[in-house]
């Protein structure tokens, strides 16, 4: 079984910021990069199924040179091979152009599944795993937390959650991309051999072409200001006089 992992470099955002240059984007200098947490989860349930039944893991990133290190640490983990998409005219921003890039590179690697996070921890959007299914044509299966191996390989069971604690179980016969939910099982590290090995990997580029022509420009960003204006007062005394004067104040704020 040939698997694709979809993986995005994201950046961790300090709690101070400063912008850069048009104000579109954060300043480098304030931020690191790092594999989003959702996508390891994937990353580690496609190696768990191709140890399972064989196969081989690929992953596949949107991103410019600087995600070649999350793609790295995803070979260190175990994967078999990485592939970077790029064009001067994608937009990380633009989710439904990298899922049509993804999409680009995916149809040349004729995968038999596809596992992407069910989000990303900087824009959390939840949109570019549905959107790469309607791009590939395949079903979608959104935040699994389960997903059994038919004996042999011919098919999937999968355990998706909902609002309010509910659950559905799907079953799946063909290709199709799932999103998988935090906590599915426990992402692995690599060694420092496979460290080592990750370091010297090839990490091809495919242009994904007019696939990559994003509609969506960032214009600005921009820390909200401070509603302020408001005064803060410590309550303190017994349970009695704190709800008293709780409703004191709820009466003459109206």
């Amino acid at each position: 079984m040939k698997i694709v992992v979809c993986v995005k470099q994201v950046v961790e955002v300090p709690s101070y910021v400063e912008f850069g240059a048009g104000g579109a984007d954060v300043d480098p200098a304030f931020t690191s990069r790092e594999l989003n947490d959702a996508d390891t989860y994937a990353v580690e349930e496609a190696l768990r199924i191709r140890d399972e039944v064989g196969g081989e893991v690929v992953v596949v990133t949107a991103g410019d040179e600087g995600a070649v290190e999350a793609l790295r640490r995803c070979v260190a983990m175990g994967a078999d091979r990485a592939v970077r998409v790029w064009s001067d005219g994608l937009s990380v921003h633009d989710p439904i152009a990298v899922a049509r890039s993804l999409a680009a590179a995916i149809r040349d690697e004729a995968a038999d599944l596809v596992f992407c996070g069910v989000q990303s921890s900087d824009a959390a959007q939840q949109s570019t795993g549905p959107a790469l299914a309607s791009a590939l044509g395949v079903p979608s299966v959104s935040v699994a937390t389960k997903v059994d191996v038919v004996s042999g390989g011919s098919g999937l069971t999968v355990r998706r959650e909902f609002e309010g604690g509910l659950a559905e179980v799907v079953e799946l016969d063909g290709p199709a991309v799932i999103t998988v939910q935090t906590g599915l099982n426990t992402p692995r590290y690599g060694s420092f051999k496979e460290m080592m090995k990750a370091k010297k990997a090839q990490i091809p580029v495919v242009d994904p072409g007019d696939a990559g022509a994003s509609r969506v420009k960032v214009r600005r960003m921009f820390v909200p200001a401070s509603s302020g204006g408001r005064d803060i007062e410590m309550i303190d005394g017994g349970p009695a006089q704190i709800a008293a004067r709780i409703v004191q104040l709820v009466r003459e704020v109206g």
